[in-house]
């Protein structure tokens, strides 16, 4: 389960309808805001990065929203992946294979962006 939060920015005069529109659009939860500012905060939940897209343009489709930007993003799978790596030994076996042949070592790599 993913979760962000998102910025929404309105003019004032329309504040009070996309608050009304995301309490009730089951794509996000409302927060707080400032009207003056036209600032809304809201969370929006995803079982993946595809899903909490499609609820970002969602908002971002309404059509007195300005714009809906995420600002923080938890993911249970980075997690995962942390943990994974944190378990893992820090140098890979094959490294310390002392009979492989360096010559059989295939490189999938990228060093067009490195240099």
């Amino acid at each position: 389960m993913n979760i962000s939060s998102i910025v929404i920015q309105c003019k004032s005069e329309f504040y009070d309808e996309i608050v009304q529109w995301c309490i009730d659009s089951n794509i996000c939860d409302f927060h707080f805001g400032d009207k003056d500012k036209g600032k809304i905060i809201v969370t929006i939940e995803g079982e993946g990065v595809s899903e909490e897209i499609e609820k970002l343009v969602k908002i971002q489709e309404h059509p007195h929203v300005i714009s809906a930007d995420m600002m923080m993003s938890y993911q249970e799978e980075l997690d995962d992946e942390i943990r994974k790596l944190n378990e893992a030994d820090s140098v890979p076996p094959v490294l310390n294979e002392e009979d492989i042949d360096p010559t059989k070592v295939v490189y999938n790599g990228d060093l067009k962006h490195k240099i």
